[in-house]
């Protein structure tokens, strides 16, 4: 299927989809308040982790519903189902990659779903101050 937009216009309209999500913003900010210090999206990290703590060798990703197929809320669309099939298949597998490749490092890693940060963000943050306090025991 041919692009409707021209080559400038498609150019445009994918400079302007922003790298953090709004959902990674709510939770970082909270994470923030807590006291911890983080990198964002750090792109010297494989995966570009959503947020990093080198320090204490933690990456936390904050994974969409859709995008990494959530077993309760991902769903496939209904119109070009061939690519979507093999775009969210490679996410899933991409996922697994990173998370090998950190437990291999003997880094600390945390998934989150979007719909847990949506249901109770002081839960999520709970768990996600308990992961980085016990990085932090060990790594000191």
């Amino acid at each position: 299927m041919a692009d409707v937009m021209t080559k400038e216009q498609r150019r445009k309209n994918m400079k302007a989809i922003k790298s953090v999500s709004k959902l990674e913003s709510v939770l970082s900010t909270e994470l923030w308040k807590k006291g911890f210090r983080f990198r964002r999206n750090s792109k010297t990290l494989f995966g570009k982790p959503d947020i990093s703590i080198k320090k204490y060798k933690t990456v936390i990703f904050i994974d969409s519903c859709f995008w990494h197929q959530c077993p309760i809320h991902g769903n496939m669309p209904k119109t070009n189902t061939e690519f979507w099939k093999k775009k969210l298949k490679r996410n899933i597998e991409r996922d697994k990659e990173v998370n090998h490749y950190y437990t291999e490092k003997g880094w600390h890693l945390k998934r989150v779903w979007e719909h847990e940060i949506k249901e109770d963000l002081d839960v999520v943050v709970k768990d996600l101050s308990r992961v980085i306090m016990e990085a932090k025991a060990k790594e000191m």
